[in-house]
């Protein structure tokens, strides 16, 4: 078998220099690589030193060998594109189309899966053009790995830092090895957090960005599967590839559920239900004089009335709490009818909006004594997701 081709594009910061491990542990992984960097890039790594590392020559313009239109070919040949260090401007030439050297102009000619690692100042990355460009191009399906919090250029110390290599590379080989195994099979996801109508303006609700269900839905997606994706009350753009249904309220929610269960093979219920709503709710505004007493009435579990009925399904739950109580995982797994559950820890809200998670994930068995546990510290929600994916996979037999 020929190796797999990478395009390992180089952004033009002061990590470009950690580019050329990468680019070897990549080589030792297998990968044959072509390296692509930017003009700026080459005033802290010379074309000489990729050329010597990858055994393969190095253009950076357009118009350098014009007779073999270097982006179309670069583009064609890749299985990969992995960008790194992806700079703040190099993130927003990429995510509004730009082309105006041979990386960008290789990314718009390829349909290669890409990955990018930023690394930048923090107040660079955390700037709100730099997430809206980021979430722009996590929304295409393309894979940003979450930078590194550490010490920077001169002084300067916070999230930005080039991620270890080892890390780089694990998480590269998680989207270069993921398979079509999901081809043929329907998934079901269920993602942010329902709202219940107190009056025209106000509701109660939860902090669920969504983020975590929406991972699992693009995975399911990027594996080859049908997936319809209930989004509630979530900032994030519609899913594409996705059947994306939009709702607001627990039981909509309810309603697109039960309608679409019997189709899905695998259920993902990470949408967080709010427990209560209230017994009436005011067509118009409650005055603040009035404002003094709400009465509240249950809403229906919606997942253990659907996991009930069931047929060769797999459930996969979530459960926020402000502990890991192992006992309390295992006792809403089986109450849940679910077949996986993850366990999130959510006391200091570093789990919600977040892009990174940590908790316990349960795998059931016919008996509770069967239930296997696993816990799970700081990764990415889309590491998660395929994990998920994977055990939901094993449940299928």
């Amino acid at each position: 078998m020929s190796a797999r081709e990478v395009i390992l594009g180089v952004g033009g910061g002061i990590a470009a220099y950690k580019s050329a491990d990468l680019l070897r542990r990549l080589q030792d992984e297998g990968f044959a690589v072509t390296v692509v960097p930017t003009p700026s890039s080459l005033n802290f790594v010379g074309a000489a030193t990729w050329e010597a590392l990858s055994g393969r020559p190095v253009t950076t313009n357009v118009w350098e060998r014009v007779s073999e239109v270097r982006h179309v070919l670069l583009g064609k040949e890749a299985d990969f594109i992995l960008i790194a260090p992806a700079t703040a401007d190099l993130i927003a030439r990429i995510a509004h189309g730009r082309a105006d050297d041979l990386l960008t102009n290789t990314v718009l000619a390829s349909h290669a899966p890409i990955v990018v690692v930023p690394a930048m100042h923090p107040a660079m990355w955390t700037n709100p053009a730099t997430q809206e460009n980021v979430a722009l191009l996590r929304s295409r399906g393309v894979t940003v790995i979450e930078p590194d919090i550490g010490r920077l250029t001169g002084n300067d110390s916070g999230v930005g830092r080039f991620p270890e290599v080892a890390r780089i590379v694990k998480e590269f080989k998680a989207v270069a090895d993921r398979k079509n195994d999901l081809t043929g099979l329907r998934v079901l996801v269920t993602a942010g957090g329902t709202r219940e109508a107190i009056d025209p303006i106000r509701f109660i609700g939860n902090r669920s960005s969504g983020k975590q269900g929406y991972a699992i839905a693009k995975a399911a997606l990027a594996r080859g599967a049908s997936v319809d994706l209930i989004l509630a009350n979530s900032n994030l753009a519609d899913l594409p590839g996705a059947q994306t249904i939009r709702i607001e309220s627990a039981a909509e929610l309810h309603d697109e559920v039960s309608k679409l269960f019997p189709q899905c093979h695998i259920l993902a219920m990470s949408a967080a239900v709010a427990d209560a709503k209230p017994e009436n709710q005011s067509q118009s505004k409650i005055k603040k004089v009035d404002f003094n007493l709400i009465l509240l009435t249950a809403n229906p579990d919606i997942l253990a009335t659907i996991a009930q009925v069931k047929k060769k399904q797999i459930v996969i739950a979530f459960a926020a709490e402000t502990s890991l109580d192992l006992a309390e995982g295992r006792r809403k797994l089986f109450a849940k009818s679910a077949d996986i559950l993850f366990l999130n820890d959510v006391l200091h809200n570093e789990i919600f909006a977040s892009d990174m998670t940590q908790g316990v994930l349960f795998i059931g068995g016919s008996e509770e004594s069967e239930v296997r546990h696993d816990e799970i510290t700081q990764i990415s929600k889309d590491t998660l997701a395929d994990l998920l994916l994977d055990h939901a996979l094993v449940k299928l037999g």
